[in-house]
């Protein structure tokens, strides 16, 4: 009888371990180990974490796609691309200032018009997430859903903005922009021609944008208990 209360404790402890090992979620798991009160059980977890992940995703997603959602945020605000910055420096110096700050901004305006596309692979890799998923990114740190959706769907939110960030730059003048301006740059002499592929350069800066947007949101549901706005999250992620 002493053995097999001896074995038990030990099953207890290695099941306990990861929890305990979680910081980013202190007391997920009340009362493992020893205590007579019981913490959320696996399925209530999953669907707590799917519910965080849900609400995170679409107010990341709400908050890129509205007016200024890249072009007010500094952070993702989509810049000059590099390998022809040195074309806005130069025009900026021969009076074309506002044809470069219009460029910028049509770049993002098409980004925030894209952004919308993400929903649906988001909400696709939510309901194909495991039990085995969720415990990962639990005992992760504080962007590790985030890093399962960039391995999930990164490469399919990309696919699916190139074509609406293609049609967006039309609608909203960025290729125009970018020709009016470098025909301006290249009308001037002694320079060089440059060019840059302006769907791939726009969509990969959205998509990071996007991402990086997620991992705020997932940020503050793991550790802001106002973030936590439904009885669910604060039962598995409250302290």
């Amino acid at each position: 009888m002493k053995k097999l209360c001896i074995t038990l404790c030990t099953l207890v402890a290695l099941f306990s371990l990861p929890f305990a090992q979680a910081g980013m979620l202190d007391n997920l798991m009340k009362g493992l180990g020893g205590s007579s009160k019981q913490g959320p059980d696996d399925s209530t977890i999953v669907s707590g974490l799917k519910e965080a992940l849900s609400i995170g995703t679409d107010n990341a997603v709400k908050n890129v796609s509205q007016m200024d959602g890249y072009f007010g945020n500094e952070i993702i605000k989509i810049l000059m691309p590099e390998k022809i910055q040195k074309v806005a420096d130069v025009l900026k110096k021969v009076g074309y200032q506002k044809e470069v700050d219009d460029f910028i901004l049509s770049m993002n305006r098409a980004a925030e018009k894209a952004a919308p596309m993400a929903t649906s692979y988001f909400v696709g890799a939510i309901k194909e997430m495991s039990f085995d998923d969720a415990r990962k990114i639990l005992n992760g740190g504080n962007t590790a859903a985030t890093e399962f959706f960039k391995q999930k769907t990164s490469d399919k939110i990309a696919a699916s903005f190139k074509p609406v960030v293609s049609s967006s730059m039309n609608e909203v003048g960025v290729t125009k922009k970018y020709k009016d301006m470098m025909g301006k740059y290249e009308s001037l002499p002694f320079v060089d021609k440059e060019s840059i592929d302006l769907d791939n350069y726009v969509t990969g800066k959205a998509v990071d944008g996007l991402f990086y947007m997620v991992g705020q949101e997932e940020k503050k549901i793991r550790t802001d208990p106002a973030a936590r706005v439904t009885d669910l999250l604060k039962n598995v992620f409250g302290k």
